[in-house]
């Protein structure tokens, strides 16, 4: 099966960065399959993505990224390059409510998901039959009001130790410590009811009937330190009606919720999201 280099850049928006990079490209006799490009006028910022065939290039990623460096440094970009064979080494974690789980355990094992489930981590050890099922290490670990620093200091070791590229919260009911969001800024991905500020606290989806509201959704972002306030990947909506009870309401919720969080991270994986301060750019 072929292979691609796939190139993202974030940068000052001047002229001819296209033509720059993709003459580069064309003079080392490689092949764009996919080109996607945005200018923010207002932040003046320009970001990118190519996909290159790489085959096509005739050098390994070490050099191509050698050889692109000159071109970087002149354009002054924030910039990766990855070969598609690596896959990320993903953990997930989760805590009672299975549905995004299961839903991303089903995608990953028919291979909607391009990476490798490194584990998944609990704080209950409800889940654990059905993810070792799928021949994943389950690792359980408690979180208390008591044993709070101690148990993230566990979990952090984990994800160390599991080598973990991005972190998946599949409804994970736990708040992560500001040293855990710091160092894995940009690779936490979460998900989150769209009722909130409004309906925080128990039972959103009953308190969200009770006030009669006609639209719920999902947001899937990436994790900072302040809650549910990181930059937004990708969000939907389900319409309702006073027809519709509470339970209908945590149903459509729950489908929602699962199906953004497969699309955010998938876009992740595949590199198309691109933050510039509490925003991303999604060339899905």
């Amino acid at each position: 099966m072929s292979h691609f280099y796939r190139l993202v850049v974030s940068c000052p928006d001047r002229l001819g960065i296209v033509a720059r990079v993709s003459n580069f490209i064309a003079g080392h006799g490689g092949s764009i399959t996919e080109a996607s490009q945005h200018s923010d006028l207002g932040a003046g910022r320009f970001f990118m993505r190519y996909e290159i065939l790489a085959d096509s290039i005739g050098m390994s990623l070490e050099e191509l990224r050698d050889a692109f460096a000159p071109v970087a440094r002149e354009f002054d970009m924030q910039w990766a390059l990855r070969d598609t064979r690596d896959k990320r080494r993903v953990v997930l974690m989760v805590s009672r409510e299975s549905h995004c789980l299961v839903d991303l355990l089903y995608r990953w094992t028919a291979g909607e998901l391009d990476c490798d489930i490194a584990a998944v981590i609990s704080n209950h050890d409800d889940m654990r039959g059905m993810v070792e099922w799928h021949g994943i290490p389950y690792h359980h670990v408690p979180v208390t009001a008591d044993n709070k620093p101690e148990a993230f200091a566990r979990v952090e070791q984990l994800v160390e130790e599991l080598n973990a590229d991005s972190i998946v919260l599949a409804r994970y009911m736990q708040i992560l410590p500001p040293n855990l969001c710091q160092r894995y800024a940009g690779r936490v991905i979460n998900i989150h009811h769209s009722f909130l500020p409004s309906f925080a606290g128990a039972k959103p989806y009953h308190q969200a009937h009770d006030r009669g509201v006609k639209l719920i959704g999902a947001t899937c972002h990436y994790v900072t330190e302040e809650l549910d306030a990181g930059p937004i990947i990708e969000q939907d909506i389900h319409r309702v009606s006073h027809c519709h009870t509470p339970s209908d309401l945590v149903r459509f919720g729950r489908d929602v919720e699962k199906t953004v969080l497969a699309r955010g991270l998938r876009w992740h994986l595949e590199d198309r999201v691109l933050i510039h301060g509490n925003k991303t750019v999604v060339f899905a």
